[in-house]
């Protein structure tokens, strides 16, 4: 079994920055796609933004130039550095990745997520 878990999230005012951090343990062979997802209320989960384990990054438009991804292939950690916040990146904020397991079974895990606040 695998299991991520987020940390990071907080309240803060616009203009203002936060870091989250996701660590993935447990029965892991390889990680190859990470991500940050996000949902905000009555809205549907949406990408944020994510990494392959070459280092390839691909984030939504809404954060480009924002928010930077990043990841440590050895500690099974992806970051996401959250830069000049607006009060609309306010949401629950979910790791995800996409692991192969030791048994070689592959599947895409999901932390419990973290909560970002920004105020105006």
């Amino acid at each position: 079994q695998v299991q991520l878990v987020e940390s990071g999230g907080g309240l803060v005012q616009a203009g203002g920055s936060l870091r989250l951090s996701c660590v993935a343990s447990g029965s892991i062979f390889r990680i190859s796609t990470m991500g940050w997802y996000r949902q905000a209320p009555g809205k549907q989960r949406e990408l944020v933004a994510s990494i392959t384990n070459g280092g390839g990054t691909n984030y939504v438009d809404s954060v480009q130039g924002r928010f930077t991804i990043s990841r440590n292939n050895a500690k099974n950690t992806v970051w996401l550095q959250m830069s000049s916040l607006k009060p609309e990146d306010t949401a629950v904020y979910y790791c995800t990745a996409d692991v192969l397991q030791t048994s070689m079974a592959r599947s895409q895990y999901w932390g419990q997520g973290t909560q970002a606040t920004v105020s105006s």
